[in-house]
């Protein structure tokens, strides 16, 4: 039957010499099928390697290439195979389908094809069939419409969008990925051959499942491209020898969250170009991964930021420790999410406080119990330090004195510099903003209080942070002056590594969110500044999680596979003050709110349970909370003493239902009472 066929299609090649007008015409009046071809969106680094890539809508895999980007012995070797006149015939190789004609004649069965590299495109346009004279005849007529209204080389590049290399991989784009993990701008002999090889029967001859049969036809592509001279009798017995694939890879999975985010803020884009390093991407997720790999729970996840805050370009992103639904929630971007930044926002506030005059690095300040109307924080470990530096506070991350210059500050000045820096913080229930705002009682994404520090390390001029190459930022105002940006960051330079950690000069700050549901570490250099949030993403706690303890370790091991030392931190600026405490202007050397009550200078109270207090215990212990006062307490029910030299503010007394009366004796002999009911 198919000896017939050929026998056909030479004698209407040779009728056509004869009637060249109507054939001129037939071939004029084809209607092509679509040239255009649905290619994976793709996201590229900013050097053009690719972070990741999605499916067309039909679940294949097909990467856009430019011909200009393929080695050129794959081209040679695919005409030398499949047509070596391809570029000197008109779409149908006349000497071509005579001599498989004859030969099928001669022989009774199909010996060589006749299909030029044309044909097999046009076959590939229409997805048509190849087996019948219909089939073949209009696949003859398409190669030749193709041939008179495109370029070779815009022929190749169909071939090159669409030839199947098995399973869902179309295009030597997807090709050279899959079976070797790499662009197609390199290959090896050996390589090559396969690709060339691969379309003809991509299922029989895929490497992973069949690899006889590809090695079988990979040896005759290199035959043939020995003897038409492309390669060396030397090099072909060496790609002979090279290991075929021998399993097919994925394709590259980098910056997930952050790729789905560009794509949907632009679903159009075919081509979304960042300004990330896909090297150091790679490095991130791997450290990401490992740091949440002793979770015996499986629920924690993690965010990692990188941002160069000269430029605003965002380096590197990682949304979470896998991107996976799993315990761990790894489809969920958590450098968007919202979260409480703990103490990271303390800067900030020193830096305004700096700024207004309020007070100095060396400026004493108090860290003792004080009340600013019914708010009275307290620090995190429960203790108190009496009167300290500035520095000392800011380094030791003390709560009390952060609280009293917001009250001197105003919250709405903090959440003021927050929105100059970029961020978008947002407040419980759109609550105006009180003072726990400087403790972390709001809102905030890692992306962020990226911004924020950034912003810090650049002198105090806002960092518009942008992950899209050649996008132009945002006008940058400022947050703070340069002097008390230097200042801050000056003071978190001082901070002394974690332990085992790089003792580099890193300025950084670590938090710690109520209820230990989010630890942060974020810090910077003189080029770049890294975030790191840790913690569950349904925001439940991680029992005895710190900042210090579980993110500032992967901050420094993150600046560590940014680059292998640190950009030094800039010298201070012309104005800055750098005195002694002794040697500041008088309303500099001691900061006192004018807004707060010092409670240490009244009697302890007992601020729970409060006098006349009806208590339900179901028969566990009493928890007292006490304030002001000095420890160690003594504390009494009726008169007689439960707990001796306690430094506890709040104890658990043992006591059975009944009306007591409560009291608290502090180390100065000034005591508090209640008398309440407890059942």
């Amino acid at each position: 039957m198919m000896a017939r066929v050929f026998f056909a299609l030479a004698l209407v090649l040779f009728a056509a010499g004869f009637a060249r007008d109507r054939f001129d015409a037939w071939v004029t009046a084809t209607v092509l099928p679509p040239l255009a071809v649905e290619t994976s969106v793709e996201v590229l680094d900013r050097h053009g390697d690719l972070l990741r890539a999605y499916t067309v809508a039909d679940g294949r895999w097909r990467l856009a290439v430019d011909p200009g980007a393929v080695d050129p012995l794959f081209f040679r070797m695919l005409v030398a195979y499949e047509d070596k006149r391809f570029f000197s015939h008109a779409g149908v190789d006349p000497l071509a389908v005579l001599r498989a004609a004859w030969q099928a004649i001669g022989q009774g069965r199909i010996v060589s094809g006749a299909s030029t590299l044309t044909m097999q495109t046009a076959r590939l346009l229409e997805d048509g069939p190849t087996g019948t004279g219909a089939g073949k005849l209009r696949q003859i007529r398409v190669a030749l419409a193709l041939e008179r209204r495109l370029g070779k080389d815009e022929i190749l590049a169909l071939y090159l969008d669409r030839a199947p290399y098995g399973g869902n991989i179309e295009g030597i784009g997807a090709a050279t990925r899959a079976w070797f993990g790499k662009p197609p701008g390199r290959l090896t002999p050996a390589e090559a051959a396969l690709l060339v090889a691969l379309p003809q029967s991509p299922e029989l001859r895929r490497p992973d499942r069949h690899p006889e049969a590809a090695r079988v036809a990979r040896a005759r592509v290199l035959a043939r491209a020995e003897a038409a001279g492309v390669i060396g009798a030397e090099a072909a017995r060496a790609a002979l020898g090279e290991a075929l694939p021998g399993v097919r890879r994925d394709m590259p999975l980098l910056a997930a969250h952050l790729a789905d985010r560009l794509r949907r803020e632009n679903p159009g884009a075919g081509l979304h170009m960042t300004t990330l390093d896909a090297g150091l991407q790679a490095r991130l997720e791997t450290l990401a991964a490992q740091a949440v790999r002793d979770d015996g729970e499986g629920a924690l996840s993690i965010a990692i930021l990188v941002a160069d805050h000269a430029s605003g370009e965002v380096r590197a992103s990682v949304g979470s420790a896998g991107y996976a639904t799993d315990a761990r929630a790894g489809f969920v971007d958590m450098t968007t999410a919202l979260r409480s930044p703990g103490s990271t926002l303390k800067p900030l506030v020193y830096a305004l406080a700096f700024d207004e005059g309020l007070a100095h690095p060396q400026t004493m300040i108090d860290d003792r119990p004080m009340r600013f109307g019914g708010y009275a924080p307290e620090n995190f470990d429960g203790a108190y330090r009496g009167p300290v530096t500035v520095t000392e506070a800011l380094q030791l991350s003390l709560n009390i004195p952060v609280v009293a210059l917001t009250a001197e500050l105003g919250p709405a000045r903090l959440m003021a510099a927050l929105a100059r820096a970029g961020a978008a913080p947002v407040l419980p229930g759109a609550a105006a903003p009180g003072l726990a705002v400087a403790l972390g009682g709001i809102g905030i994404t890692p992306r962020d209080l990226t911004a924020l520090y950034a912003g810090l390390a650049r002198g105090g001029a806002a960092v518009a942070l942008r992950e899209r190459a050649g996008e132009a930022g945002a006008a940058a105002g400022r947050i703070v002056s340069p002097e008390a940006a230097w200042q801050v960051g000056h003071i978190l330079a001082g901070m002394p590594p974690p332990p085992n950690a790089a003792r580099q000069r890193l300025a950084y700050k670590t938090g710690t969110s109520y209820g230990h549901r989010d630890t942060w570490a974020v810090g910077f250099d003189g080029r770049h500044v890294v975030t790191v949030w840790m913690g569950r993403p349904d925001g439940t706690p991680v029992p005895g999680a710190f900042g210090a303890d579980m993110a500032a370790p992967v901050l420094f091991e993150a600046f560590a596979r940014v680059k292998p030392a640190l950009d030094p931190l800039p010298p201070p600026p012309p104005g800055t003050l750098l005195v002694s405490t002794s040697a500041l202007p008088l309303p500099l050397r001691e900061f006192r709110s004018r807004n707060a009550v010092f409670a240490a200078a009244d009697t302890p109270e007992l601020a729970f349970p409060p006098d006349g207090a009806l208590v339900e215990t179901a028969g566990a212990s009493l928890a007292v909370r006490i304030e002001g006062g000095r420890p160690p307490f003594t504390l009494l029910a009726n008169g007689t003493p439960v707990l001796v030299a306690t430094r506890a503010r709040t104890p658990s007394l043992p006591l059975g239902p009944g009306h007591v009366t409560l009291s608290v004796i502090d180390a100065e002999g000034r005591a508090a009472r209640a008398q309440v009911e407890l059942r």
